[in-house]
């Protein structure tokens, strides 16, 4: 979990799943990055628990996966 959330474009995504769910291309939009590197980093994250996912149509959306990680995160970022 710690090492999934090392890598600092990791960490922006997580922190910009923080308000609401997003599909990989908002997130590839938001951070100006390709939308295989945004998969991949989703990936690590989905795989450490950080993350959940569900697929709507041909969207699939992320979100934190919990109240657990929000938390986690409210300290690292305060």
């Amino acid at each position: 979990m710690c090492a999934a959330m090392g890598d600092p474009s990791r960490l922006r995504l997580l922190e910009l799943l923080w308000d609401r769910r997003h599909c990989v291309s908002e997130l590839a939009k938001e951070t100006e990055d390709s939308m295989s590197a945004i998969s991949q980093r989703l990936k690590i994250l989905y795989n450490a628990g950080l993350v959940a996912r569900q697929r709507s149509g041909k969207h699939v959306f992320y979100s934190l996966a919990d109240n657990h990680v929000r938390e986690l995160l409210n300290q690292l970022f305060l």
